[in-house]
Order: C-alpha cells, then structure tokens, then sequence
C-alpha cells in the first residue's frame, strides 16, 4: 500500500509561471570531488551551473584524509588493483566498472597536479601509502592526512578560472524536475534570494552520501541524503541501499562529535588493541589491522561488547613519533586538542557510519533511469564497490565518474535545443495533523538507525524501525515546510526508509551488510543487487 513516501512527488508548492527562471545546459548539484570534475570537463563546451546547500568547500570530500588508490610502483599491477577492489566487494562488484576506474586513475593524478595539486613526494616520486585490502601500496596523499582539503581547493580553482561554469553556494536543491519522464533541472532555495527554478538540458547529481542518518558518524551535517531522496521521488532506481560502510576507526571522545582516523594510520604499523592493550585483530584475520573495513569494524564490536567498554584504542607509539606526526599532522593536532598525545597515549577509536555504497543506479557513463539524469560520487551506486569499498577509491570513482558523466551529457546537450521552461505546478493540500519537534525526530531517527540498521541487523529489528519510521511519516511527510531543516528531515525520513526496506529484502550477509539472524553468505539466489523504485500506486517495489 503506497504511503506518504510514495505518493508525494514534490516536497513544496509551486508554479513555474510564478517563479524566477535560471537556464543553463548542465546543472551540477553538489560541489565534493565528483561535482567539481563533472563540471570542469561539462565547462569545456557548455554553460555550467554548480549548486551547493552549504560552501563550496564543504563536502565529504573536504573530510577525506587517506588518498586516493591508483596504481603508481612498478612491482603493482591494474590487474591487481582490480583485483583486491573485487575481492573486497564480495561478490558484487562490477569487473567493468573497476577496469574502468582502475585504469584511468594514475591520468587523473597527473591531471590534478597540472592544476596544483600538491601530492607527498619521496624524492621526485608521488609517494605512495598502503591501506587495509590493498595487496601492494598504492594510496596517494596529499599534506600528510589532509587529502581532499587539498583536491577540493585545487578543482575549485580550476572551475572557478572557467568562464563557463558559475557556483552558487548556500542554495539548497529542493527537488528535481521531470517534464514526461525526462529530468529538465531543480527547484531550488537559495539562501539570499529564495525559491528558484533551474532549467538544464542535463542534470548531473553529485550531493553526496547519508551519513548523518546514523548518530554515529564521521560525515559533516550536510550529509542527509537530499539527493538520493529527491532523485528516488523522481522515479529513479536505487540501489543496494542496505550497503552502509562503517568505517571502523573514529576517535571516541564522550560528548565530542566524532572524527575520523585515517585507514592509513594502521597502513602505517599502528595496532588495534583491547583495553588490555592486547592485539584482538591477529586472531580475527590474515591481514590483522589491514583486513577489509566491514571485517574490523564486526570485529571492534564485538571486542567492545566483550570487554564491555565503550571503544578499543589504536596504539602507535612503537612508530616513529616525528615520522607519524608529519605524516598526519590533522590526527596529531585534533588528538592534542583532547589531551591525547599519539606518541605516548593510546587513540580511542570506535566504528561509526561513512560511505554509502548505495544510490542511484547508474550505468558505465553515470547515466541513471531517469532520461537526462547522470549521478557520481557518493550518490550513485555504480557497482564499483560491491558490497563493501577498498579503502581510497571513492575519491577515484568520483574523479573518474565526474569526467565521464560530463562528456556524455555533453553529448546529450549537443543533441537537444536550449532548455527551456515548461509548465509544472506542484499544490500539496495543508495538513491537520499535529506537528512534531524535527530536531527531536532528527536525533531520534538517528539513534533508531543507529540501533537497528547499524553494523549488525536482524529482521526484527529492521521492521521495528521501518514501523517508527512509518509512523514519525504521518507527522512529517504530510506536511509543507519553508526551510531547509524541514527538507533535510523529510529527506533523512525517506531514506532511513529506503535502506532499512532493502537490508530487511536481503536475508544473507554479505560484505558491510550483517544479519545476525542469517550470518552466512548465500551465493545462490543473493549474489545480486537489490534495486527498488518508487511506484505512486503501489509503493515501494524492486525494479527490474
């Protein structure tokens, strides 16, 4: 039976007869690494349009301290890239989409530093770090952990140096739009001049991932999945929205926000041990520290339910402590703020929710279901990254995706007349029925998901969320807010939904997806994505 989810197109009234009008050829919505190469290769031909909810420099992408996998040292191979990619995927993976990322990625290196960017040497050599999954180090860093800072600073430059592409920071993509099936642009708000209507002959969605849906995090606030909900209102086809990666080391501060310890700290020797200080990992898999993300972070879990502590400690005091403090000046400066000296003290570290490999479905070009729509990034589920991401490639899918999703929708626009306004009028009747607190139903949905849709899952647990979530549904979704808080809330509802629907379907477990009540992967009949797509009439169902 289909619910508020479902049958709500829109989220706010409008007419497009009484709205500013903005045209453009290409409408990039969101401004981490994915939006901003996307827009740089579309700015070559075309009139760009970059639209960002916050500034321009905050994104998950700003956040990311490891790197960037690309093979580099002559004993590493593509084939071997491809190969740990796959294997960590469990199952899942596309071979063509790794090949694909895999063998562009030491171009788009060199393409990031013929703009600027600034990548550690060893001598005149890119140097290169290892991470957990990686068979051979590979992983490219910039300012020691200070990685995407750097990237997101120097395609900043690049896009803003092209004449063709303009940024508008603090607007907030409402919804995008649909004339027929095809996507024509987004309703938008911005800041300083309030509701907007974009036209664009093709949209490129680059908004980023849903992390702040689980209260334990290390994405920024702005993670609240707006461009997952507004694309699954538009008809397109999620998919493999179960598959949440947790990564398994944030530092573990009470009453702090939680930040995140690079991967490349235990890349660097540094050891996972109890409150005993005993090393837990050797006895859980080959890798120890280096073993796969979902692997350690299972692992720390359970090691704190054990011992009944509230985290674990990463110990690198063995390491060289004028070597660990250049190389990850960020961890060693945000530790020393709470008292913590990493060259004396152990790190408290615990898992927390980061990358959703989940999202639109798009093809090999980034091209989702809805015509005229691309997505990139965190955003898209391309099947790069199966069912669980080798450390360091989400910055390459979004390089590589970006590029390749602009040149198709180049493509697209030199086939088609200008965009143009069309006629499309959303009127929501007003609700009568009670208002909730958002904030309180934010925190909440957060601890809900966080309980019962985290590392570990079991199916009652996810029908008990999917009934709160229901029910906090007819106080939120009925409704018509003016403001972003409202938005982001109503999205966060909607895809809290979606991912607990799809971790209900799959009854196995398999990579960062866990069921205690069925532990064991099943191959036969699971070894396939689950997709699912939003019907007016019937509700939520799996696609084709």
């Amino acid at each position: 039976m289909p619910t508020a989810y479902d049958t709500r197109r829109y989220l706010t009234n409008f007419d497009t007869g009484r709205m500013p009008h903005i045209l453009t050829d290409v409408l990039v919505i969101g401004s981490g690494i994915a939006g901003l190469r996307a827009a740089i290769e579309a700015g070559r031909h075309n009139t760009v349009l970059v639209v960002t909810k916050s500034s321009a420099m905050e994104s998950n992408t700003a956040y990311a301290q490891g790197g960037i996998a690309a093979v580099h040292a002559e004993n590493d191979s593509f084939e071997s890239h491809a190969a740990d990619t796959l294997r960590v995927g469990c199952g899942l993976g596309d071979a063509e989409a790794v090949a694909l990322v895999v063998r562009e990625a030491p171009g788009q290196i060199r393409q990031l530093q013929e703009w600027g960017a600034s990548f550690d040497l060893e001598g005149r050599r890119i140097a290169v770090g290892r991470e957990g999954g990686h068979s051979a180090p590979r992983v490219v860093h910039a300012l020691g952990d200070a990685t995407g800072r750097e990237i997101v600073s120097t395609l900043l430059r690049q896009a803003r140096s092209c004449e063709n592409i303009r940024i508008f920071e603090n607007c907030f993509a409402i919804d995008l739009l649909t004339d027929d099936g095809r996507c024509v642009g987004a309703v938008t708000f911005h800041e300083k001049f309030g509701h907007q209507l974009i036209w664009a002959n093709a949209t490129i969605l680059a908004s980023g991932g849903c992390g702040r849906i689980w209260r334990e995090t290390t994405n920024p606030p702005i993670a609240t999945g707006d461009g997952l909900a507004m694309a699954f209102r538009a008809g397109a086809v999620m998919c493999d929205m179960e598959m949440m990666q947790f990564h398994p080391t944030t530092l573990y501060v009470a009453g702090a926000g939680r930040t995140l310890v690079s991967e490349a700290v235990r890349g660097e020797g540094a050891w996972l041990v109890n409150r005993a200080g005993e090393r837990f990992m050797l006895q859980v898999h080959p890798q120890a520290e280096l073993a796969p993300r979902d692997v350690v972070s299972r692992a720390i879990l359970a090691e704190m339910q054990r011992t009944r502590t509230t985290c674990v400690y990463l110990d690198a005091r063995h390491l060289p402590a004028s070597a660990f403090k250049q190389r990850f000046p960020h961890i060693t400066e945000t530790c020393a703020r709470f008292g913590i000296d990493v060259t004396k003290d152990l790190i408290p570290v615990r898992p927390s929710a980061h990358y959703m490999i989940g999202g639109l479905r798009a093809d090999l070009s980034g091209r989702a279901d809805v015509e005229s729509l691309w997505a990139v990034g965190e955003v898209a589920c391309t099947g790069v990254h199966g069912a669980n991401r080798l450390a360091s490639n989400s910055l390459l899918e979004g390089l590589v995706f970006g590029t390749s999703a602009a040149r198709a929708a180049a493509e697209d626009v030199a086939r088609r007349p200008a965009a143009s306004p069309v006629h499309i009028e959303s009127r929501i009747s007003p609700s009568g029925r009670t208002e909730l607190d958002l904030a309180d139903v934010r925190n909440s949905l957060r601890s809900v998901a966080w309980r019962n849709a985290g590392i570990e899952r079991n199916g009652p647990r996810l029908e008990e969320m999917l009934e709160i979530i229901e029910f906090w549904g007819r106080y939120v979704m009925d409704k018509v807010f003016d403001d972003p808080d409202g938005w982001e809330t109503q999205n966060m509802l909607t895809v809290a939904r979606l991912v607990a629907w799809s971790a209900r379907c799959r009854t196995e477990s398999r990579g960062v997806h866990f069921r205690s009540d069925f532990p064991a992967s099943e191959d036969q009949g699971w070894r396939r994505r689950i997709a699912i797509r939003r019907d007016p009439a019937e509700g939520l169902h799996l696609a084709d």
